[in-house]
């Protein structure tokens, strides 16, 4: 690896690919469960939005895959999987952040692991493809 990269930041790229590849593969589990069963999950009367339970399957079933070749798009360098990085890592910020009154602790930790990401995937997103020799 030349020394013009970052080695933090190409771990930090790394690490962003692989967890979105786990969550899109999560995401798209619970979808495929939620198209194939639809008593699998409980519906209450107090749910916030009123979704029928096979659409909201294949919402997460669809954007689990897009997640999913986001990750793998971060090793190859598609400027699109770090925009979808980003913006995955931004929606976690804002979620944990509204969940700080609940575990402040936890909320803390998924806060700093996604402005972590977002720094390495803005300011060294290409890095990771480029020490492969992908890019």
């Amino acid at each position: 690896m030349d020394d013009h990269y970052s080695r933090w930041a190409v771990g930090w790229s790394a690490f962003a690919g692989v967890i979105l590849m786990l969550g899109g593969m999560f995401h798209a589990a619970a979808g495929l469960v939620a198209i194939a069963d639809d008593d699998f999950y409980v519906v209450t009367r107090e749910q916030v939005l009123e979704i029928d339970i096979t659409a909201w399957g294949w919402i997460h079933l669809v954007l689990g895959v897009v997640v999913f070749f986001a990750g793998i798009g971060l090793f190859t360098g598609w400027t699109w999987a770090r925009v979808v990085g980003v913006v995955v890592a931004v929606l976690s910020a804002i979620g944990n952040f509204a969940y700080l009154p609940t575990d402040p602790a936890w909320s803390i930790i998924m806060i700093a692991l996604a402005i972590a990401v977002i720094w390495a995937l803005t300011a060294h997103g290409t890095d990771l493809a480029k020490s492969q020799g992908n890019a």
